[in-house]
Formats: structure tokens, C-alpha cells, sequence
């Protein structure tokens, strides 16, 4: 029997990887490199391995939704303040502090608080104002300042009287300069009602010009 050239034999392990699988076997999948394990999930009533937490990385769009384009949120607009309506009541000088006591009962039966309403004169005092400063200007002001009942000042202290939501001025005499002064004031002490008790055309021109 003729003697055939024996074949190399090769070894498996010296083959090299095949590029195309044989026929009837499928190539095995390349098995990917094991990264780190995720945490197991702890079993019920057996606690799981304690891990620290890794830090919450923001993304770009999220860090600009809370700083803005270009640097912090601005500030909310502080609310406007609210111009107080104003109500004028025809009166003489004589009849304005009459007008006045009566604007202030209705605004009572209506509901207002007597702590609301502030009443200042042009002219003479009201004589609830002239009563309690015979007490004092101590008592007198400790009663502004309590804040819990109805109010009354002549036209030289209304600067010093705090901001309230009704204010009622009885233009019951005194110099028109004391009324062109007190107007205006009394506007910026009203939180949302301003009565004038007083001659109209005087009071218009007093209140077109200052307020």
C-alpha cells in the first residue's frame, strides 16, 4: 500500500478564530467584559449589602432650568400698590363734619371694622379728638397705635397718622393751603377708600393738582 504524505495535524488549540462559521454550527457570541455588578435586591426582612449612594449628576438642560441663561432666577415682581378710590360728599364747612360722621356710621353698618377708618379735620377739632387729649398725647396716640376703633386728628397731625384702609377728611374750615397739604396726604394714608366731605370745587382742584 503506497505510504501518503502524512497531513499536519493541527493542534485546536493553535487555530485561530473562524471567520465564517462551519456549516450546521452556529459562531458563539462574543461574551461581553463583566462590568460591576448591581446591587442585589435585598430579600424581604433580610437587610441588603449596605452601598453608598453615588452622587446625582445634573444634566446641562437641567441645571439651566433652575439657574436661567444667564445666572439665577430673577425675583418676582414686588405686587403694585393699589390706588384708593375716592369718594367726594358735598358739604359747607359747616355741614363737612356732620358729613363725615355720617359717612363713618355707614361704613360701620356696612361692616367696615372701626379700626379701619381714620378721620381727619381741616378746621376744628372733633370733639372726640379734643376729649382724649385732655388726657394727654400719650393716651391720645397709645389709642392710633392699638389700632382697634375709629380715629380722629386735625389736619397738623395727620403726617403722623399710619396707613388705614378707609380714610374720611371733613374740610370744615381753615386755610385752603391747610387743604391743598392735607389732600394729598391723606390720598397716601388710604388703603382703599378716600371720602372728602367739603366743597366740590375745592376739593377738585385740590386733588387734580396733588394727586
Amino acid at each position: 500500500m503506497p505510504l501518503l504524505p502524512e497531513e499536519p495535524q493541527i493542534h485546536e488549540s493553535a487555530q485561530g478564530p473562524r471567520a465564517t462559521p462551519a456549516s450546521g454550527r452556529t459562531a458563539p457570541t462574543p461574551r461581553p467584559v463583566p462590568g460591576p455588578r448591581p446591587a442585589a435586591h435585598p430579600r424581604p426582612g433580610r437587610p441588603g449589602p449596605l452601598r453608598p449612594t453615588p452622587p446625582v449628576q445634573r444634566a446641562p438642560h437641567d441645571v439651566a432650568a433652575t439657574t436661567g441663561p444667564s445666572g439665577p432666577a430673577p425675583r418676582a415682581a414686588a405686587p403694585a400698590k393699589v390706588t384708593p378710590q375716592i369718594q367726594l360728599i358735598p358739604a359747607s364747612a359747616d355741614g363737612a363734619l356732620d358729613a363725615a360722621e355720617e359717612a363713618v356710621d355707614l361704613l360701620l353698618d356696612s361692616g367696615r371694622a372701626p379700626g379701619d377708618v381714620l378721620v381727619i379735620t381741616t378746621g376744628e377739632q372733633h370733639p372726640w379728638a379734643t376729649h382724649e387729649l385732655s388726657f394727654g398725647e400719650a393716651s391720645y396716640w397709645a389709642q392710633h397705635d392699638a389700632g382697634d376703633d375709629v380715629f380722629y386728628l386735625d389736619a397738623d397731625a395727620a403726617g403722623r397718622a399710619a396707613t388705614r384702609p378707609v380714610v374720611v377728611v371733613a374740610v370744615n374750615g381753615g386755610a385752603e393751603a391747610v387743604a391743598a397739604t392735607v389732600l394729598p396726604l391723606a390720598h397716601s394714608r388710604a388703603g382703599a377708600l378716600l371720602i372728602v366731605c367739603g366743597d366740590p370745587q375745592q376739593i377738585n382742584s385740590v386733588l387734580g393738582a396733588g394727586v
